[in-house]
């Protein structure tokens, strides 16, 4: 039986907690390169970009109220985020897809101090199949279920065509994977019990561009609103 990253929200941590529980990591992270030994509510709430009323509410729900008057320890907060996270463990993660987004994910090196191991890279190109990428060979698509379960994977990442998708992902659950983190521009059916993150850059994309032109918009009429009381 493959295990998963455990649930946060099973737990009674609201979701939008748990969503935010990486921005505070990684603010915990960076004050800890820095030799950070304590930090306060307000000073962490600005690095992570929160109200320090919304932090304090969320780390208690972890059982952590820092403090008063010194604040959170920085490495005791890192421990308690990352084990609630499911990162004290080594998960096993396999990619499949392995063009250049797939290639990316696989060379980047900060999976690995996180608590997440690339373990598998899959492709159905067979051009692809036996390249070596990050240090690993690529795998045929069709070996898919013989790889979770010799190497123990937890998390399977679709960086797969849209119409390869679904496949792909039915595949990984009927393997016993879980824990899906699809980047192909499609909506995944999975059974209950499956977790599926989706990352769409275009959409990001998108909601970028909305609030640049509302900023524009709202450049101009004060422009406009300028001219005229100069006029």
């Amino acid at each position: 039986m493959i295990s998963r990253p455990p649930r946060p929200r099973e737990r009674g941590i609201p979701e939008a907690t748990v969503a935010r529980l990486p921005v505070y990591l990684r603010a915990l992270q960076s004050l800890q390169d820095r030799g950070t030994l304590t930090v306060s509510s307000e000073d962490l709430a600005s690095a992570a970009g929160v109200n320090s009323a919304k932090l304090r509410k969320d780390l208690s729900h972890l059982g952590s109220y820092g403090t008063r008057g010194v604040g959170y320890e920085v490495q005791y907060l890192v421990y308690q985020i990352s084990r609630e996270l499911g990162l004290t463990q080594d998960w096993a993660v396999a990619i499949v897809g392995i063009g250049n987004l797939g290639r990316a994910l696989a060379n980047y090196g900060g999976f690995g101090t996180r608590g997440f191991r690339i373990a598998a890279l899959l492709d159905a190109d067979p051009e692809m199949v036996g390249q070596s990428v990050a240090s690993l060979d690529v795998r045929h698509i069709d070996n898919l279920e013989d790889v979770v379960r010799s190497k123990g994977v937890s998390i399977g990442v679709i960086t797969t065509p849209a119409a390869s998708a679904q496949g792909v992902a039915t595949r990984f659950v009927e393997a016993g994977v879980s824990s899906i983190l699809n980047f192909a521009p499609v909506v995944l059916n999975v059974p209950d019990g499956v977790d599926v993150r989706k990352v769409d850059l275009s959409i990001e994309l998108q909601i970028l561009a909305f609030h640049a032109q509302r900023r524009a918009d709202g450049d101009g009429r004060a422009a406009e609103r300028a001219g005229l009381e100069l006029t």
